[in-house]
């Protein structure tokens, strides 16, 4: 996206000051407010500040970065307490944003493995042979399948990432741009050929569950593959649609290498510091530690943002990093919005699944199963012996408990990045998958019941699946965090705890993003514009929805002199 704007023709409201805005002065209005200092927040507002605009960022913590962030809750330990591994975000916003100008350092992290009860494991190393016998190990024909599941996964790859940092178009639109993405669209799907076209339609609406089946035999080596399908979502295994799930953990990359996964050194928030050192040096504005109370309009305008602790900032422009439902149904006026778009809103799916683990460890675990420095150690960790077990975890998760036996995804970073602990130390982070947002206890549903009690008694059932792999985990426990989908909700302000800010099911993507018609950023109140994951493409820490909507911001926006002069 090009920083170099031409302003002309200013619009009357960057000459006068609206009627009733005589508390204006030059430290209070400003060109853009972005509300929440998350990663696609500071992306969006990194853009605008490279574009000449005068931006602030307000965020309700004391810290910025929302779910990418590190933060040191035990002495001499940081935690990635939220999201914990990077692979999404785009090289082509790190590029434009200088990032590792600003100390983005990235690290690959080396295959992974699943560990079962009789002691055996599955291994997934990152070189193509060693990771070819390791199949054939527990399955010749799985070992040959293997290239054609890789060939599937990398066409629907190609397919997508042209995708996520273009414009989802509006199909019932006639406006010469929703056509011409439309036209790149048919010819990027008619470049697929007939039976490429079919197998991607397919692929998109069907499970993961019935994927892997199509090409593996061995139960452990399904397993093993088909946590990227249902992390962060409230669907199982076997429930349509979760395919695509997995397709969006593999459209990322590292260096170049498609699908590879990393650790920001330093943790998450380096991403986050980073992109704010970017907004900053660029004359952006960040204040902390006290978030909008409510997005201030009228007569279908956007005028600015009122926060919680009595400050009032004005601005033409106002775009929100937090989820639609947030954004639509807390924080504006419901006489502003259309009835029919609020109700699309309301249905907009936003289900917490998940919980977090964050643990200081004394000294490394001991995993028996494994061979004595074996890299896959070093990557991401599993306890999962079949679909079928997977499957199980969410029935539990549907009638309101935490799973019986969860899928976990334990990493130590600490092993690659060793700033994260203490000398000899380590620090391992542990996504579970399934915790409901509404906790069932004694017959009754509600998120209120995940009282400490309740968190720590989850946290028994996570660390008796982690003994599976590493018996002694128990033993090595310095602290620990436990975080239920309402701590993630009451501290980053996701929605029920939803990783995604919205669940990444076909009717919930591109231009259904977050509903249809209301797809490329901008929302029914005048200036008003979304720039998180609730938009397109999606959830993940890649910075994608942020800059798409810089750019929207600085398409539509200026094209009338609508913000530049405004806050001069």
């Amino acid at each position: 996206m090009s920083a170099q704007i031409n302003f002309t023709n200013a619009h009357p409201i960057c000459k006068r000051k609206r009627k009733g805005w005589s508390n204006l002065t030059v430290d209070n209005r400003y060109d853009v407010i972005v509300a929440g200092a998350g990663h696609n927040g500071l992306t969006a507002a990194a853009y605008l500040a490279r574009a000449g605009m005068r931006v602030l960022v307000v965020e309700k913590n004391d810290w910025i970065g929302g779910a990418a962030v590190s933060r040191s809750l035990h002495e001499g330990w940081t935690y990635s307490n939220c999201s914990y591994v990077c692979s999404l975000l785009r090289r082509e916003i790190a590029r434009d944003l200088e990032l590792p100008k600003y100390g983005l350092q990235v690290i690959p992290y080396e295959g992974g493995a699943s560990f079962t009860r009789d002691g055996d494991y599955f291994a997934y190393y990152s070189d193509h042979n060693a990771l070819k016998r390791e199949m054939a190990r527990h399955s010749e024909k799985d070992a040959d399948a293997y290239r054609r599941y890789s060939q599937a996964i990398m066409r629907q790859c190609r397919f997508i990432r042209p995708f996520l940092l273009r414009d989802a178009p509006d199909p019932a639109s006639l406006h010469p741009r929703d056509l011409g993405e439309l036209a790149y669209l048919v010819k990027k799907a008619h470049g697929l050929g007939s039976r490429e076209l079919g197998e991607t339609l397919k692929f998109w609406t069907m499970s993961i569950g019935d994927f892997l089946d199509e090409h593996f035999e061995n139960d452990l080596i399904k397993a093993h593959l088909a946590g990227s399908g249902i992390i962060g979502t409230g669907l199982g295994v076997y429930s349509p649609g979760t395919a695509y799930v997995l397709l969006h953990h593999y459209m990322g990359d590292i260096d170049g290498g498609i699908g590879a996964w990393g650790f920001a050194r330093g943790g998450m928030g380096a991403i986050s510091n980073a992109i704010a050192a970017s907004f900053k040096e660029h004359g952006g504005t960040i204040h902390t530690g006290s978030g909008v109370e409510k997005i201030l309009s009228k007569d279908g305008r956007v005028e600015g943002v009122a926060l919680e602790d009595g400050k009032v900032f004005y601005a033409p422009v106002v775009a929100s990093n937090m989820d639609i439902k947030r954004t639509v149904l807390h924080h504006i006026d419901a006489a502003e919005l259309p009835d029919d778009f609020t109700k699309a809103v309301r249905n907009f799916k936003i289900r917490g699944s998940s919980a977090k683990l964050n643990i200081a460890l004394d000294r490394f675990p001991n995993f028996p199963a494994a061979p004595e420095h074996t890299s896959f150690l070093r990557g991401d960790l599993h306890v999962s012996q079949s679909l079928l077990e997977l499957e199980k975890a969410y029935d539990d998760w549907k009638v309101g408990r935490w799973s019986e036996k969860p899928y976990i995804d334990m990493l130590i970073p600490s092993q690659i990045d060793p700033t994260m602990a203490p000398t000899g130390a380590h620090m391992m982070t542990v996504f579970v998958q399934y915790a409901p947002y509404d906790l069932e206890v004694d017959g009754v549903k509600s998120a209120e019941n995940w009282d400490e009690k309740q968190r720590n008694a989850m946290a028994e059932t996570v660390l008796d699946q982690m003994s599976v792999a590493c018996p002694d985990i128990r033993e090595r426990v310095v602290h620990m965090e436990v975080r239920s989908p309402l701590e993630i909700e009451r501290e980053v302000g996701l929605t029920e705890g939803n990783i995604f800010q919205g669940e990444l099911t076909f009717d919930q993507l591109f231009f259904n993003r977050p509903v249809p018609g209301w797809s490329q950023y901008n929302l029914p109140i005048k200036g008003l514009y979304l720039c998180g994951s609730s938009a397109h493409p999606g959830g993940g820490v890649m910075g994608a929805p942020g800059a798409n909507a810089a750019r929207a911001i600085l398409r539509k926006e200026t094209r009338h002199g609508r913000m530049k002069g405004y806050a001069a």
